[in-house]
């Protein structure tokens, strides 16, 4: 077996499987919430035009979750293939949060789901509308649950570590601790109203494709229009929340600031890069635009403009003393591009649905707008991917990052986990066999998701009136 070959094939493995799972999970967040926005609208005004949007864009959200059911079941068997070190050592802490995920959340999602898509004109009002409801509120419960178990990846509060005959393990001690560990929560609702922001521009992306042919407008042009509100709120939020997030990574992963800014010397009142470029050998920026605001990055990160924010060389020396030799800082290139690209794309997405408001009285004349708005499709799809690479890579070496308080200090050091360390002991041929077969099998959901999205999509709604 060669270590490093078997390490690096299975960490391309689970990050082109969460990849292509991040395909459907933003998605179903958000639909499922527009899609019972719009049976609202239906059962408060009656109008038909109502229905018949929350039938269309429901088939899509149906669709979309049934995909990424089985992108989400093939994942985790990747936990115990490919990574049974790891399992062995979360294998106490993971268990309750993706048992509650599995049983409650998923069950309570899938279930109503069922009861909203099939129960038109079968059930009372009442009970549809919740169950259109109780499915939105289904999935984004069964997102709380996986974040809350990749928080503690992040932050692994709430546990202790024994040792056993197979090695050290950690141990549940605080369940509650788990359950609001500040860094699982901020991540949840960063991921959730990107999950919205995502839907919102596929509402629109969509809307736009049809009006721009002159086919359904006004059905589209309301379709759109739920869109850009719900959008634009979704996308300031994200905004809000994403700062405060930024600020928990700065005070428990100083490491992955320190890459997403590359910032390689501690400073205080540092600033924020709009652009920068290392030499990542010689740990310095060859290039530098910064954002002409001082002490910028110290505010965000630590609420003051004067707050000294630690750099990568101090905090390799840091790790090395207590961890010993090795390289404790993540890509920089990477991260900083990553980070940032996903942050200007938040911030174009508030432009997005804020000109899309202002133009909506004569949307269908706004030619230029529609076709920006359809461009912008694959966007948010890239914003999500480039936020979860920037939140695994950005930990490692570590695939649990060590325990630290408010201030940089080590209070567990021993909980934390090498992602070199976390592998299972395979061959080249059978991680080489499995990698094909994963890619293989999620190549071909991807492929039948777009089929299908694409396919209803653009052939519009089914019933046809004098409205539309």
């Amino acid at each position: 077996m060669d270590g490093g070959f078997v390490l690096l094939v299975s960490r391309l493995q689970f990050a082109m499987t969460a990849f292509f799972h991040f395909l459907f999970v933003p998605l179903t967040l958000g639909l499922s919430t527009i899609s019972a926005i719009m049976l609202t609208l239906y059962y408060t005004t009656n109008k038909e035009i109502y229905r018949d949007m929350a039938k269309f864009w429901a088939k899509l959200f149906a669709i979309n979750f049934a995909l990424g059911v089985a992108t989400g079941l093939v994942h985790e068997f990747e936990f115990g293939m490919n990574w049974s070190v790891y399992s062995r050592f979360v294998g106490d802490i993971f268990g309750a949060p993706l048992a509650v995920e599995g049983l409650l959340a998923f069950f309570m999602e899938s279930t109503f789901m069922g009861v909203y898509i099939f129960g038109w004109d079968k059930v009372p009002k009442a009970v549809h509308l919740l169950a259109a409801w109780l499915s939105s509120i289904g999935s984004n419960l069964s997102a709380l649950w996986i974040l809350i178990a990749n928080g503690w990846m992040q932050h692994p509060v709430g546990a202790k570590v024994v040792e056993a005959a197979a090695g050290k393990r950690a141990e549940l001690v605080d369940w509650w601790g788990i359950v609001f560990n500040p860094v699982a929560d901020v991540k949840f609702w960063h991921t959730s109203t990107a999950g919205m922001v995502l839907s919102a521009v596929f509402v629109l992306s969509i809307s736009a494709y049809h009006i721009l042919k002159k086919q359904h407008v006004e059905f589209f042009k309301k379709s759109a229009y739920i869109a850009l509100i719900f959008g634009f709120i979704a996308s300031v939020g994200e905004i809000v929340i994403g700062d405060i997030h930024a600020h928990e990574v700065a005070k428990t992963q100083p490491t992955k600031l320190a890459a997403g800014e590359a910032l390689w010397e501690t400073k205080k009142g540092a600033n924020i890069l709009l652009v920068a470029w290392a030499d990542e050998e010689k740990q310095e920026n060859v290039i530098e635009i910064p954002l002409p605001i001082p002490g910028l990055l110290s505010f965000l990160a630590a609420h003051s403009f004067d707050a000294e924010i630690k750099g990568a060389k101090e905090l390799q020396k840091q790790f090395e003393a207590q961890f010993g030799r090795g390289d404790y800082i993540p890509p920089v290139n990477f991260n900083f591009w990553a980070f940032h690209t996903m942050v200007y794309l938040g911030f174009y997405f508030v432009i997005l649905f804020l000109l899309g408001l202002m133009k909506y009285k004569n949307l269908e004349n706004s030619t230029g707008y529609l076709k920006m708005a359809l461009y912008s499709l694959p966007l948010p799809y890239i914003a999500c991917w480039l936020g979860w690479a920037f939140a695994e890579v950005g930990r490692q070496p570590w695939i649990v990052y060590p325990l630290t308080d408010d201030y940089g200090k080590f209070i567990l050091p021993e909980i934390g986990l090498k992602t070199a360390q976390a592998v299972s002991p395979l061959t080249n041929v059978e991680v080489v066999i499995t990698y094909v077969i994963f890619v293989l099998t999620f190549v071909g959901l991807a492929i039948a998701d777009f089929y299908l999205l694409a396919k209803f999509a653009t052939k519009g709604p089914e019933k046809e009136t004098e409205l539309y």
